[in-house]
């Protein structure tokens, strides 16, 4: 009945990844569960950063924010995902579908700009360990943090107002768990699309963009490891870069395969796994990869949980 009347309604019907009633709501479990693990993870990485007082170098100083990114992102799309098939309903109003691409895109643009802050940041201390108090000194991070927030808004802005200017006169069926722009292009049966395409093609520009920066700063961080005579120098700095460049891999070869390939009107398992590859499987890996290998986290992480003095002294720090 509902997707016989979803082309009466004002919102749009997300089919998910099953027909099936009984498929949804164990798939609805299982993004509970990693929604809760990844959730979890990054509301610990925040905490410890923000509570112990040693970890505040530039470096720990991005990770919070990124932190912060995946936190927000995995409750941008995840929840209502679930609340929608728990219920049995994959009916999305029009005004959460806005909110969700702007959220959605501004969360992943800042994301990318924050993977290359970050990948400045290892390329400086590593290349130039003597200056590099004076080159991210704690004003210029400020600076950084606040251009990459300041840059999400601006292209989930663009993206918003560009994807709900045109009209939607098919039926509005998303094949999609969250309001997915390719998807909602497809909606369309004017040429409006073509703003939008634009749009999408300055983002993939500065994104592309982004890339090469993060691949020299990496090829700079690689030639100079390379170079070492000490085998646990090279290790220290293998064990905290190549976290890094696994998650920008990640994110941007499965986010490009999904927007930069052309996809059909019934999307294939390979879709939806591209999907979940670029919005849920790095928020929720960031936390174990960048603390796994990190003595210094998991050095506050047993100190926050054995010592109720740490907890006791300094908790009113994390609601300042």
């Amino acid at each position: 009945m509902l997707v016989r009347n979803i082309t009466t309604m004002s919102g749009f019907l997300l089919m998910g990844f099953s027909d099936n009633h009984e498929l949804q709501i164990l798939h609805a479990l299982l993004f509970l569960v990693t929604y809760l693990l990844g959730s979890a993870g990054n509301f610990i990485i925040i905490t410890i950063i923000t509570l112990d007082r040693q970890l505040q170098s530039p470096m720990y100083y991005f990770l919070k924010h990124l932190s912060l990114l995946d936190l927000s992102s995995l409750s941008v799309t995840v929840p209502q995902y679930i609340e929608n098939f728990l219920a049995g309903n994959g009916y999305i109003s029009y005004n959460q579908c806005m909110l969700q691409v702007f959220f959605f895109t501004a969360l992943a643009w800042s994301e990318m700009a924050i993977l290359t802050v970050m990948s400045y940041d290892r390329y400086v201390a590593i290349c130039f360990p003597l200056h590099y108090e004076v080159i991210m000194d704690p004003r210029k991070c400020m600076w950084s943090v606040a251009a990459v927030w300041l840059s999400g808004g601006i292209s989930g802005t663009l993206y918003t107002t560009t994807t709900f200017s045109i009209r939607f006169c098919r039926a509005k069926i998303i094949h999609q768990f969250f309001c997915d722009v390719p998807q909602l292009l497809k909606l369309s049966c004017s040429n409006d699309y073509l703003v939008v395409m634009e749009v999408s093609y300055f983002l993939s520009a500065m994104a592309f963009a982004c890339f090469v920066g993060i691949v020299l700063s990496y090829v700079h961080i690689f030639s100079t490891v390379l170079r070492m005579p000490s085998a646990e120098g090279q290790s220290k700095v293998f064990s905290t870069c190549l976290p890094h460049l696994f998650v920008v891999s990640l994110f941007l070869s499965t986010g490009s395969c999904a927007y930069l390939n052309p996809t059909s009107e019934s999307p294939t398992a390979l879709d939806f796994l591209f999907s979940i590859f670029y919005t849920v499987l790095p928020p929720t890996l960031n936390p174990v990869i960048y603390s796994l290998r990190n003595e210094s986290l998991k050095g506050a992480v047993r100190k926050l949980l054995l010592s109720e003095e740490f907890i006791g002294k300094k908790s009113f720090l994390f609601f300042c």
